[in-house]
């Protein structure tokens, strides 16, 4: 059980701090106004977009298999 808490935390932790420095990195206040643009990590768009897509399809099963 400790090691599941601990995996889950972990990757919390990741994703959490992958976050913050890509918010760091594409903020004009952190950087400056004048400051050349930096590549993040993560983009963004396209996890919020598969995100969504994974959460619809979880929906859409969820219904399916409830209403049997």
């Amino acid at each position: 059980m400790r090691t599941f808490f601990g995996m889950i935390l972990g990757a919390l932790l990741l994703a959490g701090g992958v976050y913050v420095y890509d918010s760091m990195q594409t903020s004009s206040v952190a950087n400056g106004e004048v400051a050349t643009s930096n590549r993040t990590i993560v983009n963004w768009d396209v996890a919020k977009a598969d995100w969504d897509a994974l959460r619809d399809r979880a929906h859409k099963d969820w219904v399916r298999i409830s209403s049997k």
